[in-house]
Order: structure tokens, then C-alpha cells, then sequence
């Protein structure tokens, strides 16, 4: 049994970072699914083990942590090799810098519960809620192409190895391309994604490679 114990849904972008991290570091996880769609987050148990209905959870060590950049800092911190974050003060200061334009300013506005509420209190239809992500998304990704250019080398985000900037770029480029946002002029997030598609740790935490995925 792995002392890490990661509740996790397949197309969820946030799981989706920290199941990258996980696989860079070669950690061996019990994946425990929640399916959001089927509203498994809000069952009483799962509201026990994060009020917030929310994945991902890490289970480590008898501790329980919610919100995927404070799990990827604490992942760090106590697994540090392969390391996720450059020496370089500023260097990692730019890797939380596009990590957080990322799980704080982008992903939030896209998220189900954001969506349902569009629909339920402004009564906004499918295509409407579809054009609400498009636009969000594409505003940031402009503003993130702008930083990877003056941060990009050797093909990640930041730095000569993959971080946990990369580990958030990812999932962001897959929820953008299943959304049906135009990424062709993006090209510095597309060559991160082409350097880190080989890559192992990217390969096993894909959400079609899920137990869950359907």
C-alpha cells in the first residue's frame, strides 16, 4: 500500500497537474476516483475529507492537503528529487508566477461549478457558457505566450528541466484543445508541450490513460 493516496477524477485539470508531478517523481499513488460529473464529491464522506467538494486531495504521511499548488509545494518539499523547482530565486519565482496565472486566474473562471451557476442564475445557454470559457481562456493564454517568451529554455517553461510550471501548462493546453480554443498561435506553449509529450512522468498522468476514463 502507497503511502500516498490521491483523490482524483480523469478530466480534471487540477488532479491533472498533481498526477504529473507524481509521475515525475516516480512516487508510487493509491488513485482513488471521484466522479464529478455523477456528483460523487458531494456524498457525505467525500464533503469529510475536503468541505470544499473539490479534487484533487493528497493523503501523505497523516496529513490531508487540498488545492493542487499547495500539494505540488508540499511534494516538493518532501520529495525533492527530481527536483520541480529551479535553485534560482528568480527562476522559481517565475515558475509560480505562470503556475498560479494558471491554476488562479485562468482555471477558476472554466471550472463546472462556475458554468452552473452561469446557467442557473443568468441563464445562460450551452453556446453562451462555451464562448464564457473560450474567451477566458484564450485572454490568458495570451497573457502566459508573453511570459514564456521571455522565460522559455530548452523547451520547458522555465529552466533546462521540466517544473511545476510545466505540470500546469499541460492540463491547461488539453482543457483548452477540449474546449475548442484555437492554440496554433501560441507557440511557446506548444513547443513546452511538444518537448514534454515524450516524456514518461506527462505519458502516464494523461487523463485517457485513467482507470476512469471513459
Amino acid at each position: 500500500m502507497s503511502d500516498l493516496t490521491l483523490y482524483t477524477y480523469w478530466r480534471s485539470t487540477a488532479a491533472y497537474r498533481v498526477r504529473i508531478a507524481l509521475a515525475l517523481k516516480g512516487l508510487e499513488t493509491t488513485m482513488i476516483p471521484v466522479n464529478l460529473l455523477m456528483g460523487h464529491q458531494r456524498a457525505d464522506d467525500f464533503v469529510q475529507t475536503n468541505p470544499q467538494r473539490m479534487v484533487p486531495v493528497l493523503e501523505a504521511h497523516g496529513v490531508r492537503l487540498t488545492q493542487s499548488l499547495a500539494i505540488l509545494d508540499y511534494l516538493e518539499a518532501i520529495y525533492p528529487s527530481p527536483s520541480l523547482l529551479p535553485s534560482h530565486p528568480l527562476q522559481a519565482a517565475r515558475v509560480r508566477e505562470i503556475a498560479q496565472l494558471i491554476a488562479c486566474d485562468i482555471h477558476p473562471l472554466n471550472v463546472p461549478r462556475v458554468t452552473t451557476y452561469l446557467t442557473e442564475h443568468f441563464g445562460m445557454n450551452e453556446a453562451q457558457k462555451l464562448a464564457w470559457m473560450r474567451h477566458w481562456m484564450h485572454e490568458g493564454l495570451s497573457a502566459l505566450e508573453s511570459l514564456l517568451a521571455a522565460s522559455q529554455a530548452d523547451g520547458f517553461c522555465v529552466g533546462q528541466s521540466p517544473t511545476i510550471a510545466d505540470c500546469c501548462l499541460i492540463p491547461l493546453l488539453y482543457s483548452a484543445r477540449r474546449f475548442g480554443v484555437p492554440l496554433e498561435n501560441f507557440t511557446h506553449a506548444l513547443r513546452v508541450e511538444q518537448h514534454c509529450e515524450n516524456l514518461d512522468g506527462f505519458i502516464r498522468a494523461k487523463p485517457e490513460r485513467q482507470s476512469d476514463a471513459v
